[in-house]
């Protein structure tokens, strides 16, 4: 029978419930009994000694919250007698750090069949990217994406559409059968079907839109730039489109350059058209001309198999519960451990989200260099968040504290396991790309859309996204696999999730099997399997907008 209860590191002094337990059970774990007078909902944590006001608080072998009253042996912690609370760290303080590389030999001579391009890279999928460089071309884009997507065959389903059709039938005549079959075919949609496309190496057309490139900082229009100069140079696009208006801060040279300063030797199709030469026609039929002539080009690329030292791949988590840190995120270390031994890339992003298990990292940096930008892009982004009144510990969402994680040190130990045991080849601020193989630490929000917005930019091919609540967030280049905490989660929601890791909390599987259960999806994926966000069309983009309006 599968334990009902964990503790997580030798040194905690919490347990965490697996499943529900009522007021005044008794829990028993390793030889030991706890009464629990208050009961333990699943997910959330009970003391295994008596806590004094003031008292440490150690999960994950870290400090995690200090007791803000008396918390007795057997009590759940909660936000009513926890505050958050985190060790300091430091580069000075950097201790030596050991890491055994797990075997790799099994998928030594694997490979996923991807875009191989110039550079080198090797691209999962293989896009046309169109985008504005200020917020004036939306609408421009957004013509755009209706007119190719449904006359190439792009377009997702109508159901929705057939949804308000029949109902506008049922008021007209007041026969609602339409809506009673309609309530039946609504069980399976056929979300992911596609019409016949003529360019069928063309995987789609992605058509970015976003609400800066005027009207802010110059620090964010630059920005911007370097974040569509990542876009454009990832090995996932193969051809880009830009919109510009003519007057705005996001300069097209700037775009230029930052390509070049990317990629000197960039080579792919690149058109630009500014609206201000002439008139909304003439911007639109010259985009339309050059952008299907590209798609022609493109058409030529097919897949070919590329050894998994290819892979990029982001950790990321969102919509976060109790479990996050004992089953999915630590199958995503585990994952991660094995991509870098095959000499891939991971990338672990969301800053907020490492907070208080900091120094843990600085000891895992290759270099006291690396160490040092981690240590500064940290203190940077602290202090940014505390001068307009927030600060990391308040990250965690309503969501996040009702499903167990009370402090955000709680949240970020959990989360920081997604980053495996590797050492930290590199650390990248926003927009920088990574170069080297190995886990990197990737300078992004804790917010879902602009970490995985970041994580593109830094090169990923592919990110799992772990999550306990659901979310359905994607990315128009980056595949986006759901990776479930919990089989409920799966099982109310396989529209959304890929991946159950579940078999984890009920004991059925190990972490390392479990993650190499994932492996296999990831190599299915990276492939051309086309994850859930991908068949829902969820392509969410989201600059990260550092500096203020004007």
């Amino acid at each position: 029978m599968a334990s009902k209860f964990l503790k997580v590191h030798p040194s905690d002094n919490v347990i965490v419930a697996l499943r529900d337990q009522e007021s005044n059970a008794v829990a028993e774990y390793l030889g030991e009994q706890y009464t629990l007078p208050y009961g333990v909902m699943a997910k959330h944590k009970f003391v295994t000694e008596d806590i004094d006001t003031g008292g440490a608080i150690i999960m994950y072998g870290v400090l995690v919250g200090r007791a803000t009253q008396p918390i007795k042996r057997g009590e759940p912690i909660t936000t009513f007698n926890l505050k958050h609370d985190a060790h300091d760290y430091s580069t000075a303080n950097r201790q030596p750090y050991s890491y055994t590389q797990p075997d790799v030999s099994k998928w030594a001579d694997r490979t996923f069949n991807g875009y191989h391009r110039a550079d080198g890279r090797v691209g999962t999928y293989n896009y046309w990217l169109v985008l504005p460089l200020v917020f004036c071309e939306n609408r421009n884009v957004l013509i755009m994406k209706d007119a190719f997507e449904r006359e190439l065959g792009y377009a997702q389903t109508d159901l929705y559409r057939r949804h308000v059709h029949a109902m506008l039938e049922a008021y007209k005549t007041g026969d609602n059968s339409q809506l009673k079959r309609l309530e039946t075919f609504a069980e399976k949609p056929d979300q992911g079907q596609f019409s016949e496309r003529p360019f069928p190496n063309v995987d789609g057309i992605k058509f970015l839109t976003h609400e800066g490139g005027c009207g802010g900082t110059r620090q964010d229009a630059n920005t911007l730039c370097a974040l569509f100069a990542a876009y454009a140079v990832h090995p996932n696009v193969a051809g880009i489109t830009v919109l510009s208006l003519g007057c705005q801060n996001s300069e097209l040279k700037t775009l230029e350059d930052e390509i070049k300063k990317r990629d000197p030797n960039f080579d792919k199709p690149f058109f630009a058209f500014e609206h201000q030469k002439g008139t909304e026609y003439s911007l639109m039929s010259g985009a339309i001309k050059e952008t299907f002539n590209g798609l022609t080009k493109i058409n030529q690329f097919e897949r070919e198999a590329a050894p998994l030292s290819k892979l990029s791949v982001g950790l990321k988590c969102g919509g976060s519960d109790g479990f996050s840190g004992i089953s999915a995120n630590p199958v995503l270390g585990h994952l991660s451990d094995l991509v870098v031994g095959l000499g891939g890339q991971t990338l672990l992003a969301e800053f907020p989200e490492l907070n208080g298990v900091e120094q843990e990292l600085l000891n895992r940096c290759v270099t006291e260099e690396k160490a040092a930008k981690f240590e500064k892009l940290m203190r940077d982004y602290a202090g940014k968040a505390e001068a307009v009144g927030s600060a990391f510990a308040f990250n965690p969402s309503p969501g996040n504290i009702k499903d167990g994680l009370i402090t955000d040190a709680i949240k970020s130990a959990g989360a920081a396991k997604k980053g495996g045991n590797a050492y930290i080849a590199d650390v990248l601020n926003y927009t920088e790309r990574a170069t080297l193989p190995g886990l990197h630490l990737v300078c992004t929000p804790g917010n879902d859309v602009e970490a995985t917005t970041g994580q593109t930019a830094a090169g990923a091919n592919m990110i799992l996204f772990t999550t306990g609540l659901g979310t359905p967030t994607g990315n128009p280049v980056c595949p986006v696999a759901k990776v479930a905490t919990n089989t409920k989660l799966a099982e109310r929601m396989p529209d959304v999730i890929d991946f159950d890791c579940g078999p984890v909390v009920d004991g059925s599987q190990s972490i390392e099997e479990n993650a190499e259960n994932l492996l296999e999806y990831v190599i299915k994926a990276a492939s051309g399997e086309l994850t859930k966000a991908q068949q829902l069309g969820q392509d969410d983009f989201i600059p990260w907008k550092r500096g203020v309006s004007l």
